[in-house]
């Protein structure tokens, strides 16, 4: 990892990106919907459901979601029967997670306060593994997905929901305008927050692009690598397999 990484549009210290991502969600935990809302306008919930589609979990596979803590992908991956271990770095997100499962009678998730750059979870255990919107904001990315290979059982699989660069004409322009200028705004009208809102959406902005964050799931150990753009790459649905 280099000396510097990126925490918005600064260039900050490995350790000060970590410990200050920490305060972002420590102070959206409890308003994650309405962080979410901010962010995509609401969409999030349609993508969340097509990228578990993609997922496909079934009974008696293990899946870990990562940076899962408020478990918007365990619930919507708990019917099927699989074994989910929701994983987060931040305790104050997986509170909120639990919290949500009591409210809504789902049992049988495994909560668990882990990095995703030195998952404690044993060689090849799981058969899937995803992470929504969460892989941006990982410190170093290129470990966290030689972790999240390392965890996988042969033949397992790699599902990342994330942010990135809109390719259609226009649209960019537009989303980049509302983003920078609209979402602050509303995160501290909302929220009292317009210092975390700012920072995710920097975020997105030094996030590397389709092409390349691919490139990066490859170089982790992935084959069959494959990307689902949706807006034209507003958001997109990376995929990859591991023999």
């Amino acid at each position: 990892m280099t000396d510097t990484v990126s925490f918005g549009y600064e260039d900050v210290a490995p350790a000060e990106k970590t410990a200050r991502v920490g305060e972002v969600f420590k102070s959206v935990a409890s308003r994650y919907d309405l962080m979410n809302d901010a962010m995509s306008g609401g969409l999030h919930r349609v993508w969340k459901d097509v990228f578990v589609r993609r997922v496909k979990p079934r009974g008696g596979e293990h899946i870990l979601d990562m940076a899962g803590g408020t478990g918007d992908i365990a619930f919507r991956m708990a019917p099927s029967g699989a074994s989910i271990t929701v994983a987060d770095i931040n305790p104050a997100m997986l509170e909120v997670g639990m919290g949500r499962a009591a409210k809504r009678g789902i049992d049988g998730l495994v909560w668990t306060e882990a990095n995703a750059e030195t998952l404690q979870f044993p060689y090849r255990f799981f058969d899937a593994y995803t992470i929504a919107f969460g892989i941006r904001n990982v410190t170093d990315i290129p470990a966290a997905l030689r972790e999240a290979h390392r965890v996988l059982k042969r033949g397992g699989r790699f599902y990342c929901l994330e942010f990135s660069t809109t390719l259609w004409p226009g649209f960019a322009e537009v989303y980049d305008a509302y983003s920078h200028h609209l979402v602050p705004k509303l995160g501290k009208a909302l929220a009292g927050d317009a210092d975390s809102y700012k920072y995710l959406v920097e975020s997105i902005r030094r996030f590397p692009d389709m092409a390349r964050f691919e490139a990066m799931i490859a170089e982790a150990g992935f084959v069959r690598t494959s990307v689902e753009p949706m807006l034209g790459g507003l958001v997109a649905i990376h995929s990859g397999w591991k023999i």
